[in-house]
């Protein structure tokens, strides 16, 4: 059976898919690798483990007849090579926040709203161009030696293949990319003083960007949320990716380059070619269930948390969580955010905390989504995923804060599903992107909005809203 191959570049391993033309998955694979942290608030990696790792994965899953390969992986991370791309330094991920003061200087250097203007972004410590930065200022002597940048996923293209690319998908989250020219900003290149030579050719993510030994085609990818929002059929207006893991993303495509001032949102290059998407994040989504459970009670099952929460009516009797516990992203961009619970009383349990903790991401959800329509998107049903999505009742929520229906894929395989359906776009078995999404996405199920909770929440979204100044201004004060 002719089989589609996906490859993610995690942060924590490799995981490697085969599907076959019609969406089934016929085999999986992964290989783990450590994550450095030498300093505090660093992260970084070998990229020689993100290559072992993969040829290993590969090998594992031992497919034959594979038309195409899709790469896929953590976005932002910074692979510095010299003239023979050798790799100079540990790679900088995109967890790592070393860089506010490089970030500080590229909205100087730019001015926020030109940079805005060609980005689509501000400036965040996670982007790859404030790192190059850093390396000029921090370890001149690598800089100097640098011939060649790449992100996590296309250092794994080069050892597959031989071949620098990128996709404009990835590009995007590089701060240095004119999203609506979907090509490299000369403009921000020189501002920052950085050499166009530097970077690699970006293609369109379903493009072929090189063939493996065997004579595979490599489909250029794209980065995580993109492929994963690929793997879940959004690659047209209406469906939206909503994603409830450790942080939290809702991403809807877009038509045209939307331009927010403000910069509440990500607005990035699609892997669809011709389209682009905004993508709202939260940093605390199913990792603020995960906080609580480690600090109120620690080892118990998940399923037990949410039974609890699970006796108490929505709002839990005026309690309300601020889901900020590492800072926020969309729509604040505010790294000094914190969480709190909000109208404790004598009645409330440990039930009543889980039930504010649900509903609380599912606000910063809806913030997300609101940030979105603003922007443009047109958005009628969400594609969950992630660890969240495991809980009929968060689902439940969520369906009924957002007022739109959710609806759970066949396949929940992440990045490396979508980076398989441009595996196959790439090899020929699809024409393009929809056809694959059409041939392949199956949903198995959709969770309604309810009519009571939705009315109810309505009001508490709203209360929501004014928690955060108030919050501020005590911290401030």
């Amino acid at each position: 059976m002719t089989a589609l191959v996906g490859l993610d570049v995690g942060t924590s391993g490799v995981k490697v898919l085969a599907v076959g033309t019609d969406g089934g998955v016929l085999g999986r694979a992964e290989r783990g690798y450590p994550l450095s942290t030498p300093q505090p608030g660093w992260a970084e990696q070998d990229p020689a483990d993100w290559a072992t790792a993969a040829v290993e994965a590969l090998d594992d899953l031992a497919v034959d007849d594979v038309a195409g390969i899709g790469l896929s992986g953590q976005m932002h991370g910074l692979v510095a090579l010299d003239a023979d791309e050798r790799v100079l330094r540990p790679a900088i991920l995109w967890n790592d926040q070393r860089t506010a003061a490089e970030c500080a200087e590229i909205e100087e250097r730019l001015g926020l709203e030109r940079l805005v203007e060609l980005t689509r972004n501000r400036a965040l410590t996670g982007f790859t161009a404030p790192k190059l930065l850093w390396l000029r200022r921090h370890e001149p002597d690598v800089y100097e030696r640098i011939a060649h940048v790449l992100l996590p996923k296309d250092y794994v293209r080069l050892a597959l293949t031989g071949e620098r690319a990128i996709d404009v998908a990835d590009a995007s989250g590089t701060l240095l990319f004119d999203v609506a020219a979907r090509r490299w900003s000369q403009e921000v290149l020189t501002a920052l003083e950085l050499p166009a030579a530097w970077l690699p050719l970006a293609l369109e993510s379903p493009e072929v960007s090189g063939q493996t030994r065997d004579g595979i085609p490599v489909a250029a990818g794209a980065g995580d949320q993109a492929a994963g929002a690929v793997g879940v059929g959004v690659h047209e207006e209406g469906p939206a990716s909503v994603v409830l893991g450790t942080s939290g993303v809702v991403f809807a495509t877009l038509p045209e380059p939307a331009l927010d001032p403000e910069a509440r949102a990500h607005v990035f290059c699609h892997a669809v070619p011709g389209t682009w998407h905004a993508m709202g994040v939260m940093l605390s989504a199913a990792g603020s269930l995960g906080w609580f459970r480690e600090a109120v009670a620690p080892g118990e099952p998940f399923d037990a948390l949410v039974a609890g929460a699970e006796r108490w009516e929505p709002g839990a009797e005026g309690l309300s969580f601020l889901p900020y516990l590492a800072g926020e992203r969309t729509p604040h961009a505010d790294p000094d955010a914190r969480g709190a619970f909000v109208g404790l009383s004598l009645r409330h349990d440990r039930g009543a905390l889980v039930r504010a903790v649900l509903e609380g991401v599912a606000y910063g959800l809806r913030d997300c989504l609101e940030v979105l329509r603003a922007l443009g998107c047109t958005v009628t049903v969400g594609r969950v995923s992630g660890g969240g999505a495991r809980s009929e009742l968060w689902l439940r929520i969520v369906a009924s804060v957002l007022g739109v229906p959710l609806e759970r894929t066949a396949v929940e395989e992440g990045a490396a599903y979508g980076a398989a359906l441009l595996g196959g776009v790439a090899g020929g078995v699809f024409a393009d992107v929809p056809e694959a999404v059409a041939s392949c996405v199956r949903v198995r199920e959709t969770i309604e909005p309810d009519p009571e909770w939705e009315r109810f929440y309505a009001d508490g979204y709203a209360r929501f809203r004014t928690l955060y100044p108030a919050l501020r201004a005590t911290e401030v004060s």
